[in-house]
Order: C-alpha cells, then sequence, then structure tokens
C-alpha cells in the first residue's frame, strides 16, 4: 500500500493528508509540537478559565477550499455568521456605524445603495477597484488605488490590512485580485462573513484528526525532521534525530512546515525571509453579551483594535499587521484595546475585565512584492516531495484558505490529478 509522509499537522499538513488519503495512500503524520494545528489552534486559558484561539480569522462563505476541508470532515456547521451576507463598521473617529451588504449576483448595484455601501462613499469611489484586476507582480496597492479619502479608511485599509497583514502602502496588489474574484466580484452567496463557532480548533483539527484516526493514520507528535537521504531523485528516508523512517519507492512525502524550517532542511531553497506580527487580545467578560449571536463580527476604524469576535462572554479582538502594538506590554495593549472595545460595543464604563494578550511574532511571511516573488512552488527538484503552507506559491494571502489550498496543491501534485 503506498504511503503518504506528511511532515506538519496544521491546516496545510491537515489539508493535504486528506486529500492524498482521499486519493487512495495511507498517511503517516509527524509534528513538532505537542498538538496540531499550528496556528491555527485553540486551548484553554488559566487566567480566563476558558477557550480562546491562538488568533482570531475571520472566513467568507466564498473561501472555496476551506468549506470543502469542512464539509469532508463534517463541520461547517461549526460555522456561525449573519444569515446573508453582512458586515457591520463603527468608525471610533466619529462615531459612525453601517452595514456593508453586497447584493446577490455578480453585478454590484449595492454601490448605488447608500443603505449597502460604506457610509460616507458615492458610487464613483469604487470605480478605480477595477485597477486590482488587472494587478501585476511587483505592484504596490498604492500604484493602483489612493491611500486616502473616506473609502480607502473605512473599506480599502481594514480589507487589506486584515487579508494581507501588512500595511496597504507597502502590500501586494497582486494578492487581492484573487481575493476578490472568489469573493466580492461572486456578489453575496460568496461574502457571507463566518467564524468559528466554539473555536478553531474544534472546528478545523479535531474534526481532521477524527478523520484520519478512523482511516487508521499514524500520529507522531514531539517528532522534528532534521533531514532526510536521498536515492534516484527521491527522498528515500526521513531522519527525526535518534529515529529514521524509510520512505518506500511508491511513497511520497508533503513537507508543510513553516518557510524557515523548510528551507533550512532543503538545501538550495530560499522562501520568504521575512515576517509580520499579528496581536490578538482576548478578554473574558463577567456575563453573555446579548445581541451578537447573528452578527459576532464587527470592523473597528480608529482605533487600535481592528476587529472585534464576540462569542458569549469572551471577546476577541485582532491587530493585524502589528509590527508597533507587538513592542507594548499586555498590559498597556490591553487598557487601550478595552478602551475600543468599550466604545464599539456600548459597554458604557465597563471596567477592563480579565484579559489574555497572545503575540504571534511569525504570523504570516511579509507579502510585498518582493517577498512574493520568493514564494516556493508545491512541486520540488524531488519527485515524491512536494511543500504546503501558506507561505508557498499559492496565489493567495498566507490565510486560512491559502493554507488550505496549499495542502490540496501538494496533494495534486504528487498523486498526478
Amino acid at each position: 500500500m503506498k504511503r503518504a509522509h506528511v511532515i506538519g499537522a496544521g491546516l496545510s499538513g491537515l489539508s493535504s493528508a486528506l486529500q492524498l488519503l482521499d486519493r487512495g495512500y495511507e498517511i503517516s503524520l509527524y509534528e513538532a509540537a505537542g498538538e496540531a494545528g499550528g496556528r491555527c489552534r485553540s486551548f484553554h486559558d488559566v487566567a480566563l478559565d476558558c477557550l480562546i484561539d491562538n488568533g482570531n480569522h475571520l472566513l467568507l462563505s466564498g473561501n472555496s477550499s476551506a468549506m470543502a476541508f469542512l464539509d469532508r470532515v463534517g463541520a461547517r456547521g461549526e460555522l456561525i455568521g449573519p444569515p446573508e451576507a453582512r458586515l457591520n463598521f463603527v468608525d471610533l473617529r466619529d462615531g459612525a456605524r453601517w452595514t456593508f451588504r453586497p447584493n446577490r449576483g455578480a453585478l454590484p448595484w449595492w454601490i448605488f445603495s447608500p443603505s449597502r455601501r460604506v457610509a460616507g462613499t458615492t458610487p464613483g469611489d469604487y470605480w478605480p477597484a477595477r485597477k486590482l484586476l488587472k494587478a501585476q507582480a511587483g505592484d504596490l496597492f498604492s500604484d493602483l488605488l489612493p491611500t486616502s479619502g473616506i473609502l480607502y479608511e473605512r473599506f480599502w485599509e481594514p480589507m487589506v490590512v486584515g487579508a494581507l497583514n501588512i500595511a496597504p502602502e507597502r502590500a501586494a496588489a497582486v494578492l487581492l485580485k484573487p481575493v476578490l474574484l472568489e469573493t466580492f466580484a461572486k456578489g453575496a452567496d460568496a461574502c457571507r462573513p463566518l467564524i468559528a463557532k466554539e473555536g478553531l480548533g474544534l472546528t478545523f483539527v479535531t474534526p481532521a484528526l477524527k478523520v484520519l484516526d478512523e482511516a487508521g493514520t499514524q500520529i507522531s507528535y514531539a517528532t522534528r525532521l532534521k533531514g532526510f537521504d536521498v536515492s534516484d531523485n527521491k527522498i528515500s528516508s526521513l531522519s527525526f534525530g535518534s529515529d529514521s523512517i524509510s520512505v518506500a519507492p511508491e511513497d511520497v512525502v508533503v513537507l508543510a512546515v513553516p518557510q524557515w524550517v523548510a528551507c533550512k532542511v532543503l538545501p538550495g531553497y530560499a522562501g520568504p525571509e521575512e515576517a509580520e506580527p499579528i496581536v490578538n487580545a482576548h478578554f473574558r467578560l463577567p456575563e453573555p453579551l446579548e445581541g451578537h449571536e447573528t452578527d459576532p463580527v464587527l470592523g473597528v476604524i480608529g482605533g487600535m483594535a481592528q476587529w472585534i469576535f464576540t462569542r458569549g462572554d469572551v471577546v476577541s479582538v485582532t491587530i493585524s499587521a502589528a509590527g508597533k502594538e507587538a513592542e507594548l506590554g499586555g498590559q498597556a495593549i490591553a487598557a487601550e484595546v478595552w478602551r475600543d472595545v468599550a466604545a464599539a460595543l456600548d459597554l458604557g464604563t465597563m471596567s477592563l475585565p480579565k484579559w489574555r494578550i497572545i503575540k504571534e511574532r511569525r504570523a504570516t511571511f511579509v507579502q510585498t512584492p518582493d517577498e512574493v516573488s520568493r514564494r516556493l512552488p508545491a512541486k520540488t527538484a524531488f519527485s515524491n516531495l512536494a511543500l504546503a503552507g501558506d507561505w508557498t506559491d499559492t496565489k493567495l494571502p498566507a490565510t486560512i484558505e491559502g493554507s488550505i489550498r496549499s495542502g490540496e496543491m501538494a496533494a495534486k501534485v504528487l498523486a498526478g490529478s
């Protein structure tokens, strides 16, 4: 029986494992950490005494790879969001609130409706966006669209920073093209915002592990790849320190690890080098907030907080492109972000509750044109080895969708379809 050795049990590794399982491979899964999930994991925080995610993630219903992954593991029902495509925003500078509501169908007539488009904008403000659909490899967002004005401040900046984890002035415009084509260009059915109901781990990781376990997958934790041997242009064995695993001629290997790990064990390979941090804040409230069950996400303009996620008595906040914020102390971050949360959620003078700050210093690679050009393809010089990870050349931003898509691409390279 042919076997797939998948190194890395984050979402890219789990995706490739499921894809190869469906193509008739037996799976061996190796993970350097003590648990699966990578950056997409949930854990019980002692200080808050509840389950929180390592990082918050917003999905859109048009994220086809993520939706297919969840369908495969029977977990699409673990996502929550509004029954229609709508996303609420607040501008803390002037208190303005609005709901972005694209219409169904590809023709964007919503731009002509003041109740659907971004507050303070006109239909003509949206016309220049067509330039993004013609973005070339070296283009910055700022080469194509203005980085000032109401539409920029209330739509493009939060969208670019949230999707690419980088300031628009530095962002690779080419990465926005597939985002637009796969979501906004398809209308409301592809734009419904969704988050994990209980946590990313319970939604993505635990169900995937259950499917793999039921298929007889061998899963080894605390197992770090040190190197490999090559014979006839194929990986012939994997070295995990004192242990060596033989790779049969008909077997395949997926290297689904961060770029700095992959390039360390792959001689002559050099992927993206720079990383960008994300800071996440979690607050445990005295009691659950009412009225947020169907609209759990709020975009914030004009504060340190950028996206607020509300689930019961836990409010979580994401700060992307957080180079400056990551250098602050936890207390300072928590205090300032809480002021934003209290104002955005109309909590009045509620005092700072229990909090937890998580700094992911290597959240994504820096998605500038130069670093995007350094992304590596799934196919390698070795006929039975493929790469997976949101840093590989998926043509997508480094998101959950990109990570899962990379696993699909690796499986296709190795299985020939």
